[in-house]
């Protein structure tokens, strides 16, 4: 069992709560950051382990916002900068995503380079919208991989909340990239970059009527009722524990270090999502479209291909499938609230 402590930015978020719990059962200690005394305490009740505490951080975008964590925890050796806006409600996607992750990014790495020198291993969460050219993610002619990047502009990423936060993490991710380039720090850099991240909560006290904006997709699809129009949702995945996972493998396997991780599993459509609700779970029989069962496979044709060979072979796991990620899910949802 370590001993080793390890940081967490973000720690509420729905990637981050999977990434503690599996950090606290490998035996690290771990401080998370968290905006509010009552986040942090709520937190630590679902943990219910002395091994996890909180400092709170109200605006990751604010100069210092992390200097004094690092200042007061000299016991920190992994950081894991998982915080990042991800939501679709906004003004003003200048203001309200690009700035915020860029800032944010900057502010955890600098913290680091200048009060915690016992540093060796930084994991910025990134995200596969860092990764694709836009553009031709419907050209299924096209292949992306650990070397690809997003070429969005910052004037066209200001555009709409859905540009702001593709933007926001291609940004954030460059200005990690630049700082090891230009400051050359004494720890080591990768970032994961998950697709959309599907998965159960990390505690049914999450499970709210609204979820988190990529958990959110799958549960519109619970939502829908017989003769409803269906969401042309077709996308790749990746399960969120999965995910939590890549992110400790990404410190503990030299072989990450300095790279950058595609996690994906597989591509998916709505009517693949209601396939498998349709067949799993007979208590929603009658009460969801149907639409044309099995023919997934003709919207993900379509799809540019993910090439994350590299990822997989240094992560070393198997991946949570499609049927099993949503099943367990969609079990947690009915199993909390008794119904749709």
């Amino acid at each position: 069992m370590s001993s080793t402590t390890v940081f967490v930015s973000g720690a509420t978020g729905f990637i981050a709560q999977h990434l503690i719990k599996k950090l606290i059962a490998k035996g690290y200690n771990v401080i998370g950051t968290v905006r509010s005394t009552e986040k942090g305490d709520a937190l630590k009740k679902n943990l219910n382990s002395d091994k996890f505490q909180y400092a709170i951080v109200r605006d990751i975008q604010v100069e210092g916002a992390f200097n004094e964590v690092f200042k007061n925890h000299p016991e920190i050796s992994i950081v894991l900068h998982t915080a990042s806006p991800f939501t679709f409600n906004v003004t003003d996607p200048e203001k309200d995503l690009l700035i915020p992750a860029v800032e944010g990014t900057k502010n955890a790495l600098n913290a680091v380079i200048e009060y915690a020198p016992q540093v060796t291993n930084v994991v910025v969460t990134s995200s596969y919208a860092a990764i694709a050219d836009w553009g031709k993610e419907y050209d299924n002619s096209v292949t992306f991989d650990e070397s690809s990047w997003n070429p969005m502009t910052w004037e066209d990423s200001k555009a709409n909340a859905l540009t702001g936060y593709i933007g926001s993490k291609s940004f954030a991710e460059k200005a990690a990239w630049e700082i090891m380039e230009t400051k050359k720090p004494h720890f080591t850099l990768t970032t994961v970059n998950p697709i959309y991240v599907f998965g159960p909560q990390a505690f049914d006290s999450e499970v709210k009527d609204t979820l988190n904006t990529s958990a959110e997709v799958i549960n519109s699809i619970l939502k829908l009722r017989e003769g409803d129009e269906i969401p042309a949702h077709s996308a790749g995945f990746v399960d969120v524990r999965d995910v939590a996972a890549a992110h400790i493998v990404a410190f503990e396997n030299r072989e990450a270090a300095c790279k950058r991780l595609i996690l994906h599993t597989d591509r998916f459509s709505s009517q693949g999502v209601l396939d498998i609700l349709n067949e799993n779970f007979p208590a929603l029989k009658g009460k969801l479209p149907v639409g044309k069962p099995g023919t997934s496979k003709e919207d993900t044709d379509k799809l540019a291909t993910i090439n994350n060979d590299f990822t997989r072979k240094v992560l070393g796991f198997k991946f949570i499938d499609f049927k099993k990620c949503i099943v367990d899910s969609v079990e947690q949802v009915l199993a909390v609230n008794g119904s749709i």
